[in-house]
């Protein structure tokens, strides 16, 4: 949704730079970018995930200086950040954090995604640029974890790239490309240094297709309902949407703040402060958090599926498979309406969806053994059949509520309905509802 810009050069410098390199220009034309004005605090994560990988890009810089990648060093190096370099402990846990808080501000974004349909028709390059957005960040988020070859980032690398053998014909070649040699060794710690140092920037380039793909069509809004008028239903995003989001990214960033300075190890593991050591596995290998309810549904699968793919594939499959469906989601859910907010019964699946994940994040910490195993396999079952089975039958036999013909109608709506309501008076007693 392009509109004209209102920017005129005021000097001969910015006339020259303007015709040569609109950098100026560009910046009126984002800050003037006709939005719709009634987005609420979900959509604000956008601003929160690009400042998050501006902290991981500028911590991890700063790390790489100090950091030494060999199998020898690289649990010393880490040790010698941490207590003699300056702010070097800060500059760590910053970063190691600033993981967990951008995985936490992307699972709600893409939960707002859904919720509100933003996947639909005609965004469908937008939420797939969202999701290879995701499968960078959680490749580049294990690499990353390896890198302090503590004993829990040691057995993790080992135990997933050891997946990938299950794929018939290549799988052993590709643990091989990965490992650098026969086992995880310092070419493999080697090669995720280098990896994990070139992914966010490739993160950074799909992220400016994002936000391009997003310009076109222009934001969602919780109705759902397309802009009618741009002089009714939209307000330029400055600034009336840079304060909000920077509301939001200071709230944001005062939860980061508590986690980095009061309790900076909570979202880690504690092996992970044990050198690796090859001979001793320990008793309960996991990943990090953000990894878990996947990891849940590679071991949910603990039998050949249809007799001929094995059990150890078919977790390999599901969990790549969890992350794959996600690109065909804007062709599976077909219905017309986009926000939940006016389709009652994918309103209340979408919460046991929720619900759900969540679930199986819990699982994914638990032990390999019964219940776990099949609580896990029941709620991978519920995971594809929300969106292989409920969606698409959603589609068809939902009757979704009336919408609102405009964006602004439905601001107007919730306007009056505030009016409506009765407010309490000093003397205790109810007033009269405004006229």
């Amino acid at each position: 949704m392009s509109h004209e810009s209102t920017y005129v050069p005021n000097s001969g410098f910015e006339r020259w730079l303007d015709k040569r390199l609109p950098l100026i220009r560009f910046g009126d034309d984002f800050m003037g970018f006709p939005t719709p004005k009634n987005l609420n605090y979900w959509y604000t994560f956008g601003g929160i995930l690009t400042l998050c990988l501006m902290i991981q890009i500028i911590t991890g810089v700063i790390l790489a200086m100090h950091y030494t990648a060999h199998e020898d060093y690289a649990f010393w190096s880490v040790e010698h950040i941490m207590r003699d370099v300056n702010f070097g402990h800060i500059i760590r846990y910053a970063h190691a954090n600033g993981a967990s808080m951008f995985f936490i501000a992307v699972y709600l974004h893409m939960f707002r995604g859904l919720y509100y349909g933003s996947y639909k028709e005609p965004r469908e390059i937008i939420w797939i640029l969202g999701v290879v957005i995701f499968l960078l960040m959680m490749g580049t988020a294990f690499m990353g974890y390896v890198l302090p070859w503590g004993q829990m980032s040691f057995w993790g690398a080992t135990v997933i790239t050891s997946l990938f053998g299950a794929i018939p014909v290549v799988g052993d070649s590709i643990k091989t490309l990965l490992w650098g040699g026969y086992s995880v060794d310092n070419p493999t710690l080697n090669r995720f240094y280098a990896l994990h140092y070139l992914l966010p920037f490739l993160i950074a380039g799909v992220v400016v297709l994002h936000i391009w793909a997003l310009h076109v069509p222009g934001n969602t809004n919780p109705t759902g309902v397309e802009i009618k008028n741009v002089k009714k239903d939209t307000v330029p995003f400055h600034p009336y949407y840079t304060v909000k989001d920077g509301f939001a990214v200071v709230l944001f960033l005062m939860l980061f703040a508590a986690f980095l300075f009061f309790m900076p190890n909570s979202l880690g593991h504690p092996d992970n402060y044990i050198e690796a050591n090859p001979l001793v596995t320990p008793a309960h290998i996991v990943p990090e958090w953000y990894f878990l309810p996947f990891y849940a549904m590679l071991r949910a699968i603990t039998f050949d599926i249809l007799w001929v793919i094995p059990a150890k594939l078919g977790g390999v499959l599901v969990m790549f498979g969890s992350i794959a469906i996600l690109f065909v989601l804007p062709w599976l859910d077909r219905s017309k309406v986009r926000s939940m907010r006016y389709r009652p019964w994918a309103k209340m699946w979408f919460f046991i969806f929720v619900v759900n994940a969540v679930f199986l994040g819990w699982l994914g910490g638990m032990p390999a053994e019964q219940p776990y195993i099949l609580l896990a396999q029941i709620a991978t079952l519920y995971y594809f059949a929300y969106f292989l089975v409920i969606l698409p039958i959603l589609s068809i036999v939902e009757t979704p509520k009336p919408l609102p013909k405009s964006i602004s109608e439905d601001v107007l709506a919730k306007k009056k309905a505030k009016k409506k309501k009765p407010a309490a008076d000093v003397s205790g007693g109810v007033a009269q509802p405004a006229e």
